[in-house]
C-alpha cells in the first residue's frame, strides 16, 4: 500500500498582484509558512509560472524546482483548467469564456480553441520537464447546455457530441501518453465530464485511453447530490489526482441543487473551508490508502464564508492529519504459521493426521 503524499495546495485561488502571492518564491514562501509541502501550480498565471518557457527548457524547469525547495515545497501537478475549457466551447458560452485566451484570440473561436490545444500540449512536456507524473485540467463542453432534457434531445445528438469531444482530446492524450504524463479531467458542472456516466462515455470516445484519468474531488459530487464513496470502488483505477474540497448540501423550500440563480453563500450546495462542510474525509482517505492512491491531496480553497488565508492554515493541518501512513504489515503476522501444504490438508481435513 501507499502513504498519499501531502498536504500540498493549488495556487490558482490565491495568486494576486499584492505579495506574498504575485511572485513563485515569496507566494511558495508564505505556502510553506501556511505548513504545505506541495503546490499545484496554474500554468496560465505568468506571475508564478512561464508555461512557454518550461516546455522549451528543461534548466527553466529546474529553477522552478529549485526556488521551492529553498522552502521545502515541490510541485504536485501543473493545471490548464482554463485552457482546457477552450478545447471544447459551445458558441452560447464563447463571450463568457473569451477571458480564458489572450486578448489578440477573443472573438476567434477557431484560433482559440488551437492556441488551447496548443497550451495542453506545452503542458505535457513541461511536467515531462519537472518529472511530474499527473496533470490536471477540464474537459471543456459542447453538450452541457443540454444537460436537462427539455426539450427533448434528438436521437444521436450525445453520442456525436462526445464522439467530437473525443476527437479533440485524443491527439492531446497522446502528447502526454510520450510525455509519460496522466491528464487527470476534475469532473465538474459545465464541463461534458462531470460524473461517472460521461466519463465513460468519454473513455469510450477515445478507445479507453490509458492517459485519461481523474481529478477526484468530492465537492462536486456532494453539489450533484452523488455517492462520493461508491464513486472511489468504482473508478479508484483511474484516479490520479485529488483536489480536498468540502461541501455541503442542504436543500431548502425554495431551492435545490440548481441553486435558483442565488450567490454562493445562498445556494443549497456550497462549498466550505476544510472540516466545515459535510464530506466524510476519513471515510475518503481510508478508500484511496487502500486502492493505493500513487498521489498528492491538494488543498483546493473556494470557501463562501471563511478567510482564504484562515482556509489554508486550518487545512493544511486538516489534511496531515487525515494522511494515513499506512502498515507494512498485517496487524495479525504475529500469529501466523509458515506454509506447509501438508500441515494445511490436515487443518482442511484432507488427510490423515
Amino acid at each position: 500500500m501507499k502513504t498519499l503524499k501531502g498536504p500540498a495546495i493549488f495556487l490558482a485561488q490565491y495568486a494576486g498582484n499584492e505579495a506574498p502571492f504575485n511572485t513563485l518564491p515569496s507566494i511558495a514562501q508564505w505556502a510553506a509558512s501556511m505548513g504545505f509541502v506541495g503546490v499545484q501550480i496554474p500554468s496560465n498565471d505568468r506571475r508564478l509560472f512561464d508555461l512557454e518557457q518550461a516546455a522549451a527548457s528543461k534548466t527553466y524547469c529546474d529553477d522552478v524546482a529549485g526556488t521551492l525547495a529553498e522552502h521545502g515545497l515541490v510541485v504536485t501537478e501543473l493545471s490548464t483548467h482554463l485552457q482546457g475549457q477552450l478545447v471544447a466551447s459551445h458558441p452560447a458560452y464563447d463571450r463568457l469564456f473569451d477571458g480564458f485566451a489572450p486578448p489578440a484570440l477573443r472573438g476567434n473561436t477557431p484560433e482559440r480553441q488551437a492556441w488551447a490545444v496548443e497550451q495542453l500540449k506545452l503542458a505535457a512536456k513541461a511536467s515531462r520537464h519537472l518529472g511530474l507524473s499527473a496533470h490536471a485540467t477540464f474537459s471543456g463542453a459542447l453538450a452541457w447546455h443540454l444537460f436537462y432534457p427539455w426539450p427533448q434531445r434528438p436521437a444521436g445528438l450525445i453520442a456525436q457530441a462526445f464522439d467530437e469531444l473525443g476527437k479533440r482530446w485524443r491527439p492531446i492524450l497522446d502528447a502526454f501518453d510520450d510525455a509519460g504524463v496522466d491528464i487527470c479531467f476534475e469532473l465538474h458542472p459545465g464541463e461534458d465530464l462531470h460524473d461517472g456516466v460521461t466519463f465513460e462515455r468519454f473513455l469510450d470516445a477515445v478507445d479507453h485511453h490509458p492517459r485519461a484519468n481523474i481529478l477526484y474531488d468530492p465537492s462536486h459530487m456532494v453539489l450533484q447530490q452523488m455517492d462520493y464513496l461508491a464513486f472511489i470502488d468504482i473508478y479508484h483505477s483511474r484516479i490520479r489526482a485529488f483536489h480536498v474540497k468540502d461541501a455541503e448540501f442542504r436543500p431548502n423550500g425554495r431551492a435545490g441543487v440548481y441553486g435558483g440563480y442565488q450567490s454562493w453563500i445562498d445556494r443549497p450546495g456550497r462549498f466550505r473551508s476544510l472540516g466545515d462542510g459535510q464530506i466524510d474525509f476519513g471515510a475518503i482517505f481510508s478508500k484511496l490508502a487502500q486502492y493505493d492512491y500513487p498521489g498528492w491531496a491538494v488543498l483546493e480553497w473556494e470557501c463562501c464564508l471563511k478567510d482564504a488565508q484562515v482556509g489554508a492554515k486550518e487545512g493544511a493541518a486538516f489534511i496531515r492529519q487525515h494522511i494515513i501512513k499506512v502498515t507494512d504489515h498485517a496487524f495479525d503476522d504475529f500469529v501466523a504459521t509458515a506454509a506447509d501444504a501438508d500441515f494445511n490438508r490436515h487443518i482442511l481435513g484432507l488427510s490423515e493426521p
